[in-house]
């Protein structure tokens, strides 16, 4: 018994795991798991007897793409399921510069985060009128922290 990835068009997954999970019922495969992994875009992982009952299962269902050959490690899986908490070290009033979306290369003050979704509200610092904007906590470098700035 293992774990098999199966290579699913990406954004897709849950509604595959249910045909999956229809497919199994209907021929009576004896397959433990389906995973729909958060993190995991493009993949779904099935705990099966061996590789052959995943491929079995995958046989021309729509949006599936392929079995990955060999067995996926339940430590691999354990790594992939973890939570990782990312560690942000802006703060609300820093001045921070935009490195990805459409705002890139722009410098833009932080109004407000919010931590749980990985979320700032900025607001550009070279616009004549300030549009508060929401954009991804990674997408933001810091250029200057705000006691800094509060000096000068």
């Amino acid at each position: 018994m293992g774990y098999y990835a199966l290579r699913v068009t990406a954004g897709q997954e849950k509604i595959i795991a249910d045909l999956l999970k229809n497919r199994i019922r209907k021929l009576g495969i004896s397959v433990y798991s389906i995973l729909v992994l958060e993190g995991f875009k493009g993949y779904i992982l099935i705990e099966a007897d061996d590789e052959t009952v995943a491929r079995r299962i995958a046989f021309q269902v729509p949006n599936v793409k392929g079995v990955l050959p060999g067995e996926i490690s339940a430590e691999e899986i354990k790594k992939m399921v973890e939570a990782k908490p990312q560690i942000f070290s802006i703060s609300k009033g820093d001045i921070v510069e935009v490195i990805n979306g459409p705002f890139k290369g722009d410098r833009a003050k932080v109004v407000k985060i919010d931590l749980e979704k990985e979320e700032a509200t900025i607001e550009l610092l070279e616009v004549t009128v300030p549009i508060p904007i929401t954009t991804k906590l990674s997408w933001l470098k810091i250029h200057q922290k705000a006691e800094e700035s509060s000096d000068g």
